[in-house]
């Protein structure tokens, strides 16, 4: 089987993106190490979709694959969207640019003049609940509010699909991992009102189980590695601490028989 990825032009029906057998090796011969194996996953328009699992087990290199970061290596990605949004654990700003600057940059890339530029960010700024803090660098910001700056970013940089039939998508990988705990409480509530009010599609890699149920509407668990599709849940099934507790004891037996074999 070849590897494709592919961006379609025209949106099929109550799709944002598709992956389809799709499997990624490292390395050749004895020193090939497979992270993903056969992965299938569909994520709709406006649909926020937490990728759950242990360490290791190939979320992260799944994200990159959508991102077109790395090509995988056999089995098809589909894209109804303009290349994907992207934002990772550390906010990763431009130390030198203001807020505003460096929300301004992939809107500046995407061929938007300065006024819309500017206008747009300030937007976006007021979306994250900065609007003041424009002019200040990265570094006379908290930790919680350099990542609402690279929210703020991740959102501008989805602003070329508008005004297409292509939906935009946000790919996050574990964004909030590295804040302590009211923060990320904090930074969640505000990530769901976000995207209440923007309907962008969420692809979220977390190995936390309660975020996961907290803010997906669709919690989807990968084995350890190599990284395979072993099930999925709708967190509007049942009660948040019920879920919680059947995701959480099915992920524990996967690790397990991991540990095992």
């Amino acid at each position: 089987m070849t590897a494709t990825l592919s961006t379609s032009e025209h949106v099929q029906s109550g799709i944002a993106v598709q992956l389809a057998g799709v499997s990624k090796v490292f390395g050749r011969g004895r020193q090939a190490v497979a992270a993903l194996d056969g992965v299938d996953l569909k994520v709709a328009p406006g649909e926020f979709v937490c990728l759950l699992g242990a360490s290791g087990c190939g979320k992260t290199t799944l994200l990159n694959l959508v991102a077109g970061l790395d090509a995988p290596t056999t089995g098809e990605i589909t894209l109804n969207t303009s290349r994907p949004a992207v934002m990772f654990q550390e906010a990763a700003l431009m130390p030198w640019l203001t807020a505003s600057r460096n929300i301004e940059l992939p809107l500046r890339l995407a061929g938007f003049g300065k006024a819309d530029r500017q206008a747009k960010a300030s937007e976006l700024l007021d979306l994250v609940r900065l609007g003041g803090a424009g002019h200040k660098r990265p570094h006379e910001l908290s930790g919680g509010m350099r990542q609402r700056v690279a929210l703020a970013r991740s959102l501008a940089a989805t602003q070329r699909v508008q005004g297409t039939d292509a939906p935009p998508l946000l790919l996050m990988d574990e964004p909030f991992a590295a804040l302590d705990a009211i923060t990320r409480d904090v930074l969640q509530g505000e990530l769901l009102r976000v995207y209440e009010r923007t309907s962008t599609a969420v692809l979220f890699v977390t190995h936390d189980v309660r975020e996961a149920v907290r803010l997906g509407q669709r919690v989807v668990l990968l084995s350890s590695r190599p990284g395979r599709v072993v099930q999925e849940w709708s967190t509007a099934e049942d009660g948040a601490e019920t879920l919680t507790e059947e995701i959480t004891a099915r992920l524990r037996e996967v690790i397990s028989t991991h540990a095992k074999s």
